[in-house]
């Protein structure tokens, strides 16, 4: 029934019902689609699940302050020294603050630095529904005043709405990631296929999933509460492309083959499709089931990460098995014009370079497996250097930014964490108590009289450290142990920096909880798959190990050659989930051919037809992926340049390490009892060589 259901593209008719219905749904997908960013929240408050302290203490502090507020910290400087006139600019531009749209109350300040080298003032500004894209238009209104007849006069925003602005910046870099992207889908697609005009037709089919998928998130978020962020949307392309650029190519190259046996076209889809159908949804629905698993986490960022992309995912498939086959067929043999698979015609008959790889793999597959897993062991214990512990908000961006650089500033001339407070929520009866106690951690420097209202009191304290950084996150940690230790004062400690501790220790707690049910959920679909136990834990295990490689080498390049600051706190989790399913992924192709070789002519032939077989589509899928995820780095986010790195070498590691020497040096070596313990382990293969004499050249070569 499954594969009935999938060669129905492939028919008369329905190629021409099939392209139809799309062109209806991306009609008012393309409208929705568009709507995205106003369903996005990037607020890191938004975040943190209901339970964190700090998000208890922003709900209990509403009364003392309004809500979604954002500090800006605005710094002027002078080398020379401030100027009388620099001092009264100051005093104006203070003013001028308030009548920007979202300054809200008092401006703190202007004050002058000890060093008279400097000057500060806070401005509180609502973000409100707008989220950071309402601080930007803030800040740059903002630094429109600060520029005006500054004479020589240094300006710079900086601060959490400093900040917020930057990244809304970086972000807008977007659309060059998704030109990036097809661009590598593109040039991926003419050099396997060697035609103009075949990419065209994945690459549009992509497209439309893309689109498809962001209007359904669109909808989600809108109507459902699914939380998604600018971070979500630029995975999101990335993912969809790749991803489904890689089902087109496993289809295409059926295609073709079937092509070159069948005179109609529509048999040849149709055949295509059953024979690939199942391992491309196979491989889909394991990546969307691991995806689904971030569900399970307490950040909402990554809890709304998993459906979305698992959207992508599942749109992705449904496109590159519906509208792309439709489109093929309509399109005709031309397609593939100037090298036109023609009915009868042989395919290419020269060893390909994976049909040499399995032939020399196949001489000593147990010291080629040994050999291969023990490097792969040695660049895994560079993990031990990943400082995925947080970025420090100085080290987010690839680049210079105003924010970056008001901070520099403001660190010479000011106390490190003046302007950006941390707040403590207490009860009345117990402020005298809790500002005591406060004012004695290590790392506070200074804490304001309690504020009293409606039975709660509000204490400001101000870090010795940059906000967000490590030494003012183990103060904000002592801070706490130290006022929960009041009895009956309720305290809660709240603001930035600890925010951005919660968000850090979710972070470790959801790696902890996922990373081992997505190795049992993933095993779970190879053993149904394969209808064996020994094949399912053996790919696990090489994925694994390849993500610890990659893992490993990451931290080497971050550390040595980028010098990055450090590593997002859930950098490993995503890595890990983008790694692991994507890496079964190209598995699931190899040994679902393997077992079908193996059918007929035993497994020791079966993994070396399969090798020769997929390897070069699997190869042509993983430098498409790579390049779709290192096109992240466009983006002057050390985030995304992080994560673009590691799943790029991580893909391209397993595509041309681990699936194509170790997966098939294990299945040389281990034999039948591969799959055990199905009927295929049980049957006698009295075909197969002995393991120390290679087989000849593979059935199928190209």
């Amino acid at each position: 029934m499954l594969r009935k259901l999938l060669s129905l593209p492939a028919g008369r008719v329905a190629k021409w019902v099939t392209a139809a219905l799309w062109l209806a749904l991306l009609i008012p997908a393309l409208m929705l689609a568009g709507k995205v960013g106003d369903v996005e929240k990037n607020d890191n408050a938004a975040w943190l699940p209901g339970n964190a302290e700090s998000t208890k203490a922003v709900e209990r502090a509403g009364k003392f302050q309004p809500a979604e507020t954002l500090p800006a910290i605005v710094i002027y400087d002078r080398p020379a020294g401030i100027t009388p006139a620099d001092m009264a600019k100051a005093l104006a531009d203070a003013d001028a603050f308030k009548d920007i749209k979202n300054v809200v109350g008092q401006p703190q300040g202007p004050s002058k630095s000890q060093d008279g080298k400097a000057i500060q003032t806070v401005v509180q500004i609502h973000d409100g529904k707008e989220g950071w894209d309402g601080a930007r238009d803030v800040v740059d209104a903002m630094t429109e005043v600060g520029e005006q007849h500054a004479d020589g006069l240094g300006f710079h925003v900086t601060g959490p709405a400093g900040y917020a602005s930057d990244s809304i910046d970086a972000f807008s870099g977007g659309g060059l990631v998704e030109t990036i992207t097809a661009l590598v889908v593109v040039a991926i697609l003419l050099l396997t296929y060697r035609s103009p005009l075949l990419p065209l037709v994945p690459l549009l089919a992509a497209g439309g999933a893309l689109v498809t998928a962001e209007a359904v998130i669109y909808l989600l978020a809108k109507n459902a509460g699914l939380t998604v962020n600018t971070q979500t949307s630029f995975i999101l392309t990335v993912l969809v492309f790749g991803a489904a650029t890689d089902y087109a190519l496993l289809l295409i190259s059926r295609y073709r083959e079937e092509l070159r046996r069948h005179e109609d076209r529509h048999e040849a889809m149709a055949q295509a499709l059953r024979r690939s159908g199942p391992a491309i949804i196979a491989s889909a629905a394991t990546v969307a089931v691991s995806l689904l698993v971030l569900m399970l986490a307490t950040l909402n960022s990554t809890k709304g990460l998993g459906p979305a992309s698992a959207i992508g995912i599942a749109v992705g498939l449904l496109a590159m098995v519906t509208l792309m086959p439709a489109l093929l067929v309509i399109c005709g043999r031309w397609i593939f014009w100037p090298v036109r698979p023609s009915y009868g015609s042989a395919p290419p008959t020269r060893p390909s370079i994976w049909t040499r790889v399995g032939t020399a793999v196949s001489h000593r597959p147990r010291t080629v497996w040994i050999g291969t897993a023990g490097i792969l062991a040695v660049m895994t214990i560079a993990v031990t250097g990943l400082k995925a512990d947080g970025i420090p908000s100085s080290g987010q961006f690839t680049t210079s930014t105003q924010a970056v650089v008001g901070e520099q500033i403001q660190a010479r001339h000011f106390p490190a964490g003046s302007g950006d407070p941390v707040y403590v929520v207490a009860e009345a009866s117990s402020a005298d108590q809790v500002t005591t106690v406060l004012s004695t951690v290590p790392g506070i420097t200074d804490v304001t009289a309690p504020t009293i209202k409606d039975g709660d009191a509000l204490i400001l304290a101000t870090l010795r450290d940059a906000p967000g950084s490590k030494a003012a996150m183990r103060t904000i940690e002592r801070a706490r142990t130290a006022i929960h230790r009041i009895d009956g004062a309720g305290a809660l400690l709240g603001g930035n920096t600890a925010i951005a501790l919660d968000i850090q220790q979710a972070a470790a707690r959801d790696a902890k909880v996922i990373i081992p049910i997505v190795l049992l959920v993933v095993l779970a679909i190879l053993a149904l798959l394969l209808r064996a136990i020994v094949a399912p834990l053996l790919l696990i295990a090489t994925v694994v190990l390849s993500f610890g490689a990659a893992l490993g080498v990451s931290s080497l390049v971050f550390n040595h050659v980028f010098d990055f600051a450090g590593a997002d706190a859930n950098f490993p989790l995503l890595v890990f989930v983008f790694l692991v399913a994507l890496g079964i992924d190209y598995n699931i192709f190899l040994v679902t051919r393997v077992r079908e070789e193996a059918l007929s002519h035993g497994t020791r032939q079966g993994a070396l037809t399969g090798l020769s077989a997929t390897g070069g589509v699997i190869t042509s899928a993983g430098l498409v992926l790579a390049g779709t995820f290192a096109a992240l780095g466009a983006l002057p986010l050390v985030f995304a340049a992080q994560l673009g790195f590691a799943v790029a070498f991580g893909v391209l590691l397993d595509t041309m390490i681990v699936r194509s020497v170790l997966v098939t040096a294990l299945t040389l070596d281990v034999g039948r009892w591969m799959w055990w313990p199905s009927e295929l382990f049980n049957r006698h293969h009295h075909t197969q060589p002995p393991a120390d004499k290679p087989d000849l050249e593979p059935a199928h070569a190209g």
